[in-house]
């Protein structure tokens, strides 16, 4: 796979986002047209894929007898999902409604489809399966964003869904919110915040994480904590972490124990301190010099991959991320046509042409406007291609569920939305 983009991002210093924002206070951001040098040159449906970067973990939960243990393998899955979030401060593209996104990666063990199934409200369809059928691995994200003043809120509502097949297990769970602060002035920066829930449906396991805010000095930055349960609530084991390095679990007792001491001390800092500023910075905090202090008796789950010596002229890409848009001959003759990798204003974007990109970005938006308006002429309705909507199987929500067939590559009646 490719190590670098074919060009470096541009500086995003010569434009001001406020001179776009300032009208759009409160405002659903899906309906404001942004200039492409915010983007970063991926689809959503590609960066969606970035949650699979890290499928050694349902491997090895696969593997594991003890149903705790696995648990802990699905927590660790479910965080390193956001890790690629930090500091991607690009926006991906809006895929376009019927756009498509495959990836295989054998070196991984899975293949993933992805469809943008929805325009309005944006809904972004996935199923990945393991290529040894042990595990299958689905969602819809449907991302709020909202704009307030200073940041960006996105709540991206969509259930997960994780089937271990050897076990005869699911386990579903939401992701937590992401901001982007400082988007007027300053650096920007990301955080994740809310509780994550996760559900064994067959046992009636439970762990429930917290993804911290940052808080007022930054001691709580990138935090990410909670224990595994069982269905009657006992604590099993407690896992404590940060969503941009690592994840480990401890017994209960020995975290409780050391979170009172924890606790105790920063009392007493404080008091030596007297601190008069309250009021809420929105400069990134920086974060303590020991980044996470392991309790002694715990066990590392899961680690982050360090990014690339060239990320950050990259867009702060992972090397996960560096191959998701990579096109070869071999691969063009069997893609559909409607896949994101044959999207001309991402192409332009990442070859660094950024007025065609632009141009290209209008075209297709307009493309889509107008066959829009035709089929409420005809009073068509758009069918999506490779998903349907239906129940969950495990939640009883409404879901997207996978139709099949995909990978047959027999691609007849496919939308011209390029």
């Amino acid at each position: 796979h490719r190590t670098s983009l074919p060009s470096p991002m541009f500086s995003r210093n010569d434009f001001s986002i406020w001179s776009i924002l300032r009208k759009c206070i409160g405002m659903e951001l899906s309906k404001i047209t942004m200039p492409v040098i915010f983007n970063e040159p991926l689809s959503f449906l590609q960066r969606l894929t970035e949650y699979m970067e890290h499928t050694y973990l349902i491997h090895k939960a696969s593997s594991l007898s003890s149903t705790t243990e696995r648990m802990q393998c699905v927590a660790a899955f479910a965080v390193s999902a956001v890790a690629s979030q930090w500091e991607r401060t690009g926006k991906p593209f809006n895929p376009l409604l019927g756009e498509t996104y495959e990836l295989i990666r054998d070196d991984l063990g899975f293949r993933l489809l992805s469809e943008q199934v929805s325009h309005h409200p944006p809904i972004s369809a996935f199923y990945a399966e393991g290529l040894n059928n042990d595990f299958v691995f689905h969602g819809s994200i449907y991302p709020k964003l909202k704009f307030w003043g200073k940041s960006v809120e996105a709540e991206p509502k969509g259930t997960m869904t994780l089937e271990l097949l050897e076990h005869n297990e699911a386990y579903t769970w939401t992701n937590p919110t992401c901001c982007v602060h400082n988007i007027i002035v300053g650096k920007l920066w990301i955080e994740q915040y809310g509780n994550v829930e996760i559900t064994n449906h067959k046992t009636g396991e439970k762990c429930v994480l917290s993804f911290k805010p940052c808080g007022l000095f930054g001691k709580e930055l990138h935090k990410v904590e909670g224990y595994i349960q069982d269905k009657s609530k006992k604590k099993l084991c407690a896992l404590y972490g940060k969503w941009t390095e690592c994840l480990y679990s401890v017994d209960p007792a020995t975290f409780e124990a050391y979170k009172k001491n924890d606790k105790k001390n920063t009392e007493e800092k404080k008091s030596s301190k007297q601190v008069g500023n309250t009021e809420e910075s929105d400069e990134m905090p920086l974060p303590d010099s020991e980044s996470v202090y392991v309790i002694p008796g715990s066990v590392l789950l899961w680690k982050i991959t360090p990014r690339p010596p060239n990320s950050a002229q990259m867009y702060n890409f992972t090397s996960f991320a560096m191959a998701l848009n990579e096109l070869d001959k071999e691969m063009e003759s069997v893609i559909p046509k409607t896949d994101c990798r044959l999207r001309p204003d991402i192409r332009a974007m990442e070859n660094g042409e950024i007025d065609l990109a632009s141009e290209e970005k209008k075209r297709l938006e307009e493309k889509q406007r107008t066959a829009r308006k035709n089929r409420s002429k005809s009073e068509e309705d758009w069918k999506t291609r490779w998903f349907h909507q239906g129940p969950n199987p495990h939640t009883g929500t409404q879901d997207w569920l996978y139709s099949g067939n995909y990978w047959d590559r027999n691609y007849f009646n496919l939308p011209d939305i390029y």
